[in-house]
């Protein structure tokens, strides 16, 4: 499809002679040795496709790389090697003229601390980017009063950016990237700054806005829950490096590498697995009574306790066919919270007390 965004073999090197220093890590070079020269390998060989209407999150500790990344995808960096292709275009291509064409009119970027104009009312900084590419007042104030509406403001449109509490004047830059009707958004940690549970509330927002507009998105973080929560597929970056790529089962499941499961050992799995994620196929038999209550692949964890806690053998899993694809055995689901040795517990019993049972 036109609109897939694609990287391919990104590097970027801050620092002197960037290119022979990308030729030194092609070769095998340390990251170190490059920065006791005084030079910073920011990115490394990353490459990734992002499918129309995925959200795609790029998480990572501060100095991971990710920001970095963000900025090579709409080229307001210039990678020092690779290429970004989006809507049938090899971006790392266009001239300076072009690259602001396509930054106007195909991508937005929703940014962490808002970049709201504090002179300009609500709907003039939604409008903002309407008027960047030369749409008429009029139209451009009802394409910019339907995105305040998307975004949860309608009735502020009038409002200025310091009458609003910080969740909202958030809302305000993502109803400014919606108003361009850009295929791609890019998201630099754009919930970071805010309280817990107003940062919760973008997330169901966003969430739910995707439902309805199916845009390609590309989410930076450094908080795995809100990874977990939000990314269709989840780039796992350290160092520069992509380590690992995958869906948020398999990053919990399948971790690539001692790096990547440390970040998960705090994430609430009952949130993200299912019953295909910890069913047994091994299947020997009767291992399970598949005339009692059974679940399916996509059954959530909590739901599978549920079920676990009414039967008295395995739960057995069903395809849509009926035919039996698994067996979850009571203790399975105790391991995934966190304890082998534990004794079954019931989905309601919050995690601390699931362990203190399995101790």
């Amino acid at each position: 499809m036109a609109s897939r965004l694609e990287a391919e073999h990104l590097y970027k090197v801050f620092g002197r002679r960037p290119e022979e220093a990308m030729e030194r890590l092609q070769q095998g070079v340390d990251r170190e040795e490059l920065r006791a020269d005084g030079i910073t390998a920011a990115v490394i060989d990353a490459s990734f496709t992002v499918e129309p209407g995925q959200i795609f999150v790029v998480m990572g500790l501060s100095g991971s790389g990710k920001s970095t990344l963000l900025r090579m995808l709409n080229g307001l960096l210039e990678p020092t090697g690779g290429h970004v292709r989006f809507d049938g275009q090899d971006l790392t291509q266009l001239s300076a003229r072009e690259l602001r064409e396509v930054r106007a009119r195909k991508i937005s970027m929703v940014f962490q601390h808002f970049a709201l104009f504090p002179h300009r009312s609500v709907r003039e900084n939604a409008a903002y980017g309407l008027e960047v590419q030369g749409v008429p007042r009029a139209e451009r104030n009802e394409r910019a009063a339907k995105a305040l509406e998307l975004a949860g403001l309608a009735g502020w449109e009038k409002s200025w950016p310091d009458e609003l509490s910080g969740g909202m004047q958030q809302r305000v830059g993502l109803a400014r990237a919606l108003a361009t009707d850009a295929d791609l958004l890019l998201m630099d940690e754009s919930f970071s700054a805010l309280d817990p549970l107003i940062r919760r509330d973008m997330q169901d927002q966003l969430i739910e806005l995707q439902k309805k507009l199916k845009k390609t998105i590309v989410f930076i973080t450094h908080d795995l829950n809100e990874a977990m929560r939000l990314g269709d597929r989840i780039a796992v970056m350290r160092d520069g490096r992509i380590v690992q790529i995958g869906t948020a089962e398999d990053i919990l499941v399948r971790p690539a590498d001692d790096y990547v499961a440390s970040f998960t050992q705090d994430v609430d799995r009952s949130r993200v697995l299912t019953a295909e994620s910890v069913m047994d196929t091994d299947l020997r038999g009767d291992e399970a009574d598949c005339a009692c209550e059974t679940a399916m692949p996509g059954t959530p964890f909590n739901e599978l306790c549920a079920i676990s806690a009414r039967v008295s053998h395995p739960v057995a899993v069903l395809d849509k066919r009926q035919k039996l694809v698994g067996v979850v055995p009571r203790q399975r689901l105790v391991g995934y919270l966190g304890d082998e040795q534990g004794t079954p517990v019931r989905c309601a019993t919050p995690r601390d007390e699931a362990v203190k049972a399995g101790a």
